[in-house]
């Protein structure tokens, strides 16, 4: 269905090409593009500004767990922004919102987590991970211990630090990462490995980590950060056991075991975090993204006991540790951030009592979906935990030859499924991934279907593509 255009489009697409940086986008390209502007949402629907109606199968950016237009999330915000619409957390300040929720999360997290900082983002969780891993193992007497491991295609935000851990190319190209002190081991990436079964890719990845940490030297390695799905890598999904199996090495290694369940947390995978299915206990654990669903800027970096009286009975005595930021526990942020809770455990009659538990009564309906496409001339694999997902193209299903990046087929992708009323993440390397709404219907899912294999049906009747099949 369309609707009428924006009246100021054109006068605001010049504004955004004069005056707007957006984020990972080519610049330059993005001037002479112009602006995709999304003008309103609801539930798993878009509207962008000129008319065109979206089914957004990624739900925003990975985020937007309760869908749009959630009513009782607009009022707690309105609520706390005629009541108290900041408050800092610094010089012991605080609000209820940002108390209730650091209570709320400890909660429901892994029982390991006792402690809760709260930040603008995943981003910025990660940044605080990295700094106060750094001041846990100074304050304990281990100042050599200042370098980390995390995985090949893993992603941990773009702050000055965490970019040097996220093994995309692109984050690193221009801005001097990684550092010295960061390193990787290889992707639990079963389709593109030569692993005879689940257990041996398993065992790979204990071996690589074991090996990554005696080759730097077990005195000197301080943490290792996974996802326990590696969301913008291309939504690699391990093993079941896998996240245990790595858990267990880092305990075994002394060294501190980081999960960022930024895409993974509240209920994308199923459980309200993706550790619960395995019974994994992390040392410190990073969220964004579900928490607030979007609706405004917060992350989280929640801590075990242990790592935080390291860092504050290590401290001179009454010294402030250094680490802050204006909006850290921002009281609208927390507000919406516990309605958000609400909406994911208790919900409402519609959400047949909460939406986690839809999201999880749905969840084989996006299976089917995507399984539904494995026949397709143009799809390699197909993976998928909960409501999060991907499709991998290949040129040739034997071989599992991709596509060149001459071919610009990731922006083809895009354009194509956007035309056709869809919204999903073209990876550049051809994986489409998918992270829909925890609100999404059945009857949904049946149309996000026919509208990706629309999508791949035009891409493959191109001549140029059609000539690269085997």
């Amino acid at each position: 269905m369309s609707y009428p255009a924006h009246p100021d489009l054109d006068a605001l697409t010049a504004l955004d090409r004069d005056h707007l940086i957006h984020p990972v986008a080519p610049w330059r390209k993005h001037e002479q593009r112009g602006v995709t502007m999304l003008e309103s949402g609801q539930g798993a629907w878009l509207r962008d500004a000129a008319g065109h109606e979206l089914l957004d199968a990624f739900a925003g950016l990975w985020c937007v767990n309760v869908g749009y237009g959630r009513e009782s999330v607009v009022r707690a915000a309105a609520e706390q922004m005629r009541k108290l619409p900041y408050a800092t957390g610094y010089f012991h300040f605080g609000s209820e919102p940002a108390i209730r929720l650091a209570a709320k999360l400890v909660e429901i997290s892994p029982p390991s987590l006792t402690r809760v900082y709260l930040t603008l983002g995943g981003s910025e969780a990660i940044d605080a991970a990295i700094r106060l891993i750094t001041q846990y193992y100074n304050n304990t007497g281990r100042p050599a211990k200042k370098h980390f491991i995390a995985l090949e295609r893993g992603y941990h935000g773009s702050s000055s630090m965490g970019a040097g851990l996220t093994a995309l190319p692109v984050f690193h190209r221009g801005f001097d990462m990684p550092l010295p002190n960061q390193h990787t081991i290889p992707s639990p990436y079963a389709y593109r490995g030569e692993h005879r079964d689940d257990q041996a890719l398993i065992d790979a990845s204990v071996s690589a980590l074991r090996a990554k940490v005696e080759a730097l030297g077990p005195e000197r390695v301080a943490a290792f950060f996974c996802e326990p799905i590696q969301g913008s890598g291309g939504v690699i999904v391990p093993p079941k056991g896998w996240l245990k199996a790595m858990r267990e090495a880092a305990r075994s290694l002394d060294i501190l075991f980081v999960v960022d369940e930024v895409i993974t947390g509240f209920g994308r995978t199923g459980p309200m975090f993706a550790c619960d299915a395995e019974d994994v206990d992390p040392d410190l654990m990073t969220l964004a993204k579900g928490l607030t669903a979007g609706y405004a800027p917060m992350g989280a970096l929640l801590m075990s006991e242990q790592v935080y009286a390291g860092i504050a009975d290590g401290a001179p005595a009454g010294a402030p540790i250094g680490h802050g930021a204006t909006y850290s526990a921002h009281p609208v942020s927390a507000a919406i951030a516990l309605e958000v809770l609400r909406l994911y455990e208790d919900g409402s009659e519609a959400d047949g009592g909460g939406l986690l538990a839809h999201g999880r009564r749905v969840a084989p309906h996006f299976a089917a979906a995507l399984d539904g496409l494995r026949d397709h001339p143009l799809v390699g694999d197909v993976r998928h935990r909960g409501l999060l997902g991907a499709i991998e193209l290949v040129s040739d299903k034997a071989t599992k030859r991709g596509f060149d990046a001459s071919l610009g087929l990731s922006d083809r992708l895009f354009d194509s499924g956007y035309r056709n009323g869809l919204v999903f993440r073209s990876f550049g390397d051809h994986i489409l991934g998918f992270a829909p709404a925890l609100c999404f219907t059945a009857d949904e899912f049946t149309l996000f279907e026919r509208r990706l294999r629309k999508t791949l049906d035009e891409v493959l009747s191109a001549p140029d593509v059609r000539a690269l099949l085997k």
